[in-house]
């Protein structure tokens, strides 16, 4: 995820597009288990589980026969929904809608089926695997197949999930074992050239599709001054930056969502706008999350702006503070940074989703249910919360602020409406 560390992981259910179309017919939420609890999130204390290795990936790159099909310009970002998605989401209920624009963690030791009640009740769009899942690719494919399953028409609504996962690679790299490469960090890989990246992330795309997963949280597009470096708490401690020259993460970024994009995986760029001038880590602290030199025309916006040019799939919203673009709140929550900067300025049309805001110390002093209807009032779509005891909080403020609020309801249609159009290109529903 944006500002996660090393010792969580990040969900499977890759952009399986053939397949998940599958599940958006047949599956159901049948097991009653608890909702069970994906535990706050950490910044690693564990030196020995960042990986330090620079050797190139060996592990399988050649798609098996039930790999799913490739995405290619069918994931391309719309200028606007289409009249599909539009029409999908009026025969949605409030409830329904409210559903599409959560997330919610699955810890790897959790029973796998410890969501079933949970995603049938609140009728939610995605699920991120959390926690380090190291077996290797057929247990994290068990788990995928079962979440895939879970959608039907009652639970979701006939969508199909959205399945992520951090796999950044280095420090950050949740899904490990027999199937899955071992992924050198960002910074290692920004040494080599754009093609090497385009065709190392195909690999590593194709693994994490024949997993299950569909989205890979990642690539990151923050940029950390050489000034600064290692005491960049998020990023350059782990060294999780691919340059902390601007221009060369913007010639990467592009490199890294192709690769993954051919791969049959959706990618995210993160943590807009921006967290590579902080020296805290929003997940475990308020502290040094204030980034103070920020700007509307800063160069650091460019990777952003070249992953929004190479039709990325997904942008992160960190939860850090802006001074010079909002100073009156962490850049979740905030409309300059949302919809003025993000989407008006930068141009982008498509999903929003938000780092962890269910355990992150940042935004602590937030009340939870505030957590997801400021977000969405300041313009966007998918609230990321990993522990699952924070969601029926967050879905019932989301509702009631839709009955309360026309204005709210009608931000709502719209983040729902942007949620189901890439779940359309990500062959994740169908039309009626």
């Amino acid at each position: 995820m944006p500002s996660r560390m090393p010792s969580r992981a990040t969900l499977p259910v890759a952009l399986v597009l053939t397949s998940l179309v599958a599940a958006c017919s047949t599956g159901s939420a049948t097991d009653g288990g608890a909702t069970g609890a994906a535990g706050a999130a950490t910044s690693p204390s564990n030196p020995s589980s960042v990986v330090t290795s620079s050797a190139p990936p060996t592990s399988p790159d050649t798609p098996s026969a039930t790999a799913t099909a490739t995405p290619d310009a069918t994931t391309a970002q719309p200028t606007s929904p289409s009249s599909c998605a539009t029409e999908i989401v009026e025969g949605l209920d409030a409830d329904e809608r409210a559903g599409q624009l959560l997330m919610v963690g699955l810890d790897d030791g959790a029973s796998r089926s410890s969501l079933d009640r949970l995603v049938a009740r609140r009728h939610l769009g995605g699920v991120i695997l959390l926690g380090g899942w190291g077996e290797g690719t057929a247990a994290v494919s068990t788990t995928t197949s079962h979440l895939e399953g879970l959608a039907s028409p009652e639970a979701t609504a006939g969508l199909g999930l959205l399945i992520a996962a951090d796999q950044e690679g280095g420090a950050v790299q949740q899904l490990k074992g027999d199937g899955f490469s071992t992924i050198p960090s960002a910074r290692v890989q920004g040494r080599g050239s754009a093609a090497d990246l385009e065709a190392d992330a195909t690999r590593w795309g194709r693994q994490l599709a024949r997993a299950g997963i569909n989205v890979n949280l990642a690539p990151v597009a923050d940029t950390v001054p050489a000034s600064l470096g290692t005491g960049n708490g998020p990023i350059g401690q782990y060294g999780r930056q691919f340059s902390s020259d601007p221009e060369r993460v913007a010639t990467m970024v592009p490199a890294f969502i192709a690769g993954m994009r051919a791969g049959g995986v959706a990618s995210t760029i993160k943590h807009f706008p921006g967290i590579g001038r902080i020296v805290g880590n929003t997940d475990v602290t308020a502290r040094g999350i204030t980034d103070s030199r920020t700007t509307v025309d800063d160069p650091y916006l460019e990777p952003f702006q070249a992953g929004i040019d190479a039709d990325v799939e997904l942008v992160m919203v960190s939860s850090a503070i802006y001074p010079k673009l909002d100073p009156d709140t962490n850049a979740s929550f905030s409309k300059p940074i949302v919809t003025d900067l993000l989407r008006e300025r930068l141009g982008w049309q498509g999903v929003v989703i938000t780092d962890d805001v269910g355990a992150a110390k940042a935004v602590s002093a937030v009340p939870v249910g505030e957590r997801a209807t400021r977000f969405v009032d300041a313009g966007g779509d998918i609230v990321l919360s990993a522990p699952p005891s924070t969601i029926p909080t967050m879905h019932d403020a989301l509702t009631d602020e839709m009955a309360d609020d026309p204005a709210f309801a009608a931000k709502v249609e719209a983040a729902a409406t942007r949620v189901v159009d890439l779940k359309l290109r990500m062959k994740l529903a169908t039309c009626p």
